[in-house]
């Protein structure tokens, strides 16, 4: 089984950073692609970066150039830096897994809070 485990959210001001991380764990072949979703108050979930397994990567506009998505294979695990945070960033912060296991899987983590005060 396959499990996303997360950390890294908090309470940060305008103009603040964070790093939120993403480990996976259990028995993966292969991964296709690890991303970051988030989910505002009343909104529906959105991506906000994505990274696939050639290196390659794509973020929300609304997030170009403040935030960052890289990855360690060696540990299965994806960041993202968010640097210049603004308050419509505060959501809940999802990690996503694709690839395969005895199959193809797509696992989501438990969700990770971000706030960012103005």
């Amino acid at each position: 089984q396959v499990q996303l485990v997360e950390s890294g959210g908090g309470l940060v001001q305008a103009g603040g950073s964070l790093r939120l991380s993403c480990a996976a764990s259990g028995i993966i072949f292969n991964i296709n692609a690890m991303g970051w979703y988030r989910q505002a108050p009343g909104k529906q979930r959105e991506l906000v970066a994505v990274i696939i397994s050639g290196g390659s990567t794509d973020y929300a506009d609304s997030v170009k150039g403040r935030f960052t998505i890289s990855r360690d294979n060696a540990k299965n695990t994806v960041y993202l830096q968010m640097n210049s945070l603004k308050p419509e960033d505060t959501a809940v912060y999802y990690c996503n897994l694709r690839g395969s296991s005895y199959g193809y899987v797509e696992v989501w983590g438990q969700g990770t809070l971000v706030t960012v005060s103005s």
